[in-house]
């Protein structure tokens, strides 16, 4: 058992250090990111209006679900929070395939999956969630969670799909509903 919590804090850190970076670059221009503005300038050129908005909710999503993660605290908000945002992410590099070397999906659907995963497995015993009694990590947060997060992404990626479609019709360019669904961005 001690092997499996320790596989699990390993794997929290890990996940939860990575996206806490990831988050940190797109609010703060740590690690040589855009900060705040030149995420939100991204957001909105990838389809994400506003950009700004979107930004902010993305580099939260991911610096505050990867620091729960890493401590291991409200576990299940945490890795929805994140798996959340990778999901959008996903979606925005599918049309490059699978690999990441091709700018594919690849990095952002492992982090998302691990993510999910840690939501549902729960952090082990060398977590902040064990300490407190598990107060914030019952089976019905995990349920929420997990169902507002798949909401949010659903929502989300539909309201880029419309700002991609109507970008691409109002330039002229390609198959408005192709865009729409991912085929080219």
């Amino acid at each position: 058992m001690a092997n499996n919590d320790l596989g699990l804090l390993a794997l929290r850190l890990g996940i939860g250090g990575t996206l806490v970076a990831h988050g940190a670059q797109k609010l703060f221009g740590a690690f040589g990111g855009g900060g705040l503005e030149g995420t939100a300038g991204a957001m909105h050129a990838m389809g994400f209006r506003p950009g700004k908005r979107n930004a902010v909710l993305a580099g939260a999503s991911e610096a505050g679900g990867g620091a729960l993660l890493a401590l291991g605290l409200a576990t299940p908000v945490g890795g929805a929070s994140a798996a959340a945002a990778m999901a959008a992410a996903s979606f925005v590099h599918k049309p490059n395939g699978f690999f990441v070397t091709s700018g594919g999906f690849e990095y952002p659907a492992v982090l998302g999956l691990a993510s999910a995963a840690l939501a549902v497995g729960g952090p082990g015993r060398y977590s902040l969630d064990a300490v407190t009694g598990h107060l914030f990590n019952k089976r019905w947060t995990t349920v929420l969670a997990l169902a507002a997060a798949g909401v949010g992404a659903y929502t989300t990626i539909k309201a880029r799909q419309g700002a991609v479609a109507a970008d691409a019709a109002e330039a002229g360019t390609g198959d408005a509903a192709e865009v729409a669904e991912g085929g080219r961005d």
